[in-house]
């Protein structure tokens, strides 16, 4: 059994939360001793085992008085301390800024740790400081996990080397549920309401459904991000005079309930990492249509024609045309939904786990 820190900036309800929140559970299930070093604490958190130690690694009340600069490297200091005083087996990073600091805090300790890319790196790591610090520190790191090629291929190959690409797990909540005796006659969507999922391409991309199938709705699941989409979006569906057949029906912890018996699921975003929502829709069995978005989480999950169609970015057209098929031609749907649950059996809890313990334990070993 191994003494494992998780490092992030906070258990916050979000798809690297989730991921890791899911493995300390499981990990602190088999017996390993978990540790998960934040540097605060959000309103809306993810649930941890009683077993497993939170820790607060973040600022002190009397650094946070210091300026910008200062609290970088105290927060990277506090980290080192915590991570002396533990000793653990191996620190696994997750998300860009608990990256850089985990490799600063272990120089000159003999500590591997597991640094972990969650986001589009072709948009999020080609700032000044990015470009000094990735070959400073990366290649530091003992492994890198990514969860799709394409952000694999953006960094350096001595980096790719020593690397794995591993899937999220999907929650087992998606997993094995019953095929729905028939479906509703609905286009649903989950995520947060947020500039980059591209909804507001949906909702146009909808109206020209709603043309042609007047009976079918559009739902659209998912928190306010605050950043003015949801009045946007609000302002589209005026527009479209659509109050009636696109609606927005907020955040729910019971998504596998109010999607599975849907026509099909639509995933629109112009960019995501690996795309959580899109693989509980295909474990649910949905018939998918989904953008095929950088950095290849879509297309890293769906063999178009196969288990899903993908339909390039930004285009209403090509997304409406999707939707289209998927509700006129039910048999290749269904085919489609049918294909996609198989993805329950590659990314359940177990499977991704058992991934991450065989790196985990390769790494410790070297």
């Amino acid at each position: 059994m191994r003494k494992i820190v998780f490092h992030l900036n906070c258990l916050e309800q979000g798809g690297a939360e989730r991921v890791v929140t899911t493995l300390a559970n499981q990990f602190a299930k088999d017996g390993d001793e978990i540790l998960i070093a934040t540097e605060w604490t959000a309103e809306n958190e993810f649930a941890i085992d009683k077993r497993i130690r939170r820790v607060h690694v973040g600022l002190t009340k009397e650094q946070e008085k210091v300026s910008g600069r200062r609290q970088f490297f105290c927060r990277i200091r506090n980290l080192r301390a915590f991570l002396k005083k533990e000793k653990p087996d191996i620190v696994i990073a997750f998300a860009q800024k608990a990256n850089y600091r985990a490799l600063m805090a272990t120089v000159f300790m003999k500590l591997p740790v597991i640094v972990s890319v969650r986001t589009n790196p072709y948009l999020h790591y080609v700032t000044r400081r990015d470009k000094l610090l990735i070959p400073l520190l990366y290649p530091r790191a003992a492994g890198n996990v990514f969860q799709t090629k394409g952000a694999k291929d953006f960094f350096a190959p001595k980096i790719q080397k020593k690397s794995r690409i591993i899937l999220n797990p999907i929650n087992d909540k998606y997993i094995g549920r019953p095929k729905p005796a028939r479906r509703r006659q609905a286009v649903v969507q989950s995520g947060r309401l947020v500039d980059f999922k591209n909804q507001l391409m949906l909702l146009d991309a909808f109206a020209k459904v709603h043309e042609k199938h007047p009976d079918y709705k559009l739902e659209i699941y998912g928190g306010d991000s605050g950043d003015g989409t949801k009045e946007l979006l609000e302002q589209s569906i005026a527009k479209h005079r659509a109050g009636e057949w696109i609606l927005l029906l907020g955040a729910s912890d019971e998504l596998e309930k109010k999607l599975e018996d849907a026509s099909l699921f639509a995933f629109s975003s112009d960019w995501e990492g690996l795309p959580n929502a899109l693989m509980e829709a295909m474990a649910l069995g949905l018939p998918v249509v989904a953008t095929d978005c950088p950095c290849g989480g879509p297309a890293t999950l769906i063999r178009d024609g196969e288990n899903g169609l993908l339909v390039p970015i930004k285009d209403a057209e090509a997304m409406a045309a999707g939707i289209l098929r998927l509700i006129e031609d039910r048999e290749l749907a269904e085919r489609l939904g049918d294909n996609a649950r198989l993805i329950g059996q590659e990314a359940n809890t177990e499977a991704i786990c058992r991934q991450w313990k065989a790196y985990i334990e390769e790494l410790c070993g070297k």
